[in-house]
């Protein structure tokens, strides 16, 4: 007997809690503004099939690795490769979740192999980003994409620490109220930043277009500074959020 096929309101109301989409750290701009609702139409049909969020998770993970490893492509075929795979990224990590809630298969493995895979695919852009500028320049530009990257998972993990410092004393996940700051001084910092939103750049999906944007003004003057300054402007802002992210937590009540 085949199964019918859900509306998209009723996937809506299982698939897209407001709790999630709404908190202030739990969506990525791209989704809210357009992913969701590519996203919900696909998963209006595979909910039907026997595909598991599992598998859709390890695709979100292929598409992020092989965006890093587009980037050696020369030309802007590569950057445009890269930006397309981090978009397809994005896709895989909203319908991943949305199978997961209609179907009801949640699973630790599902939840692992989800944030391995958004620290494998921002590190990857970024190591893919220095071998592509030091093919065409020193190969010292290898380290700075690698200084890149491991600073974006250096902010990806005290993220994560958080939930594992809380688990092991016993206490429940973190709430959106205490991710507030305590300290005035802190919170001013935190508006300046959050008003340029220069950090935005330190995320996969961002960098894919920052790295698109450089190409394509290569492709008009020649050269390859602007790749060489996207990969340097990314690793500065990463290293320059690494303590800023630190002190933003410990002087919340993230830890409390």
């Amino acid at each position: 007997m085949s199964v019918a096929t859900p509306t998209l309101a009723e996937l809506r109301d299982v698939c897209q809690p407001q709790a999630k989409l709404g908190s202030r750290n739990g969506e990525h701009w791209a989704g809210r503004l357009y992913m969701r609702r590519l996203s919900l139409r696909s998963t209006r049909y595979l909910v039907r099939t026997s595909v598991t969020p599992n598998t859709l998770t390890w695709a979100m993970v292929v598409a992020g690795v092989g965006a890093g490893a587009a980037l050696l492509i020369p030309g802007v075929a590569g950057p445009l490769l890269a930006a397309l795979l981090f978009q397809a990224f994005l896709f895989f990590d909203c319908v991943d979740g949305e199978v997961a809630r209609w179907k009801r298969q949640f699973s630790p493995v599902g939840v692992y192999v989800d944030r391995l895979g958004a620290y494998l695919a921002d590190a990857a852009l970024l190591v893919g980003a220095g071998f592509r500028v030091a093919e065409n320049a020193s190969v010292a530009w290898v380290s700075v994409g690698l200084a890149a990257a491991l600073g974006i998972v250096l902010l990806k993990a005290s993220t994560d620490l958080v939930d594992v410092a809380r688990t092991r004393s016993g206490l429940e996940a973190v709430t959106e109220d205490a991710t507030e700051v305590r300290s005035a001084r802190v919170n001013s910092v935190r508006r300046l930043a959050a008003a340029f939103k220069i950090h935005r750049i330190a995320n996969g999906i961002e960098a894919s277009l920052l790295f698109l944007v450089a190409a394509l003004v290569e492709l008009g003057t020649g050269g390859h500074a602007p790749t060489e300054w996207s990969v340097a402007a990314v690793a500065v802002v990463a290293w320059l959020m690494v303590p800023a992210h630190l002190i933003s937590i410990l002087s919340s009540s993230r830890l409390r």
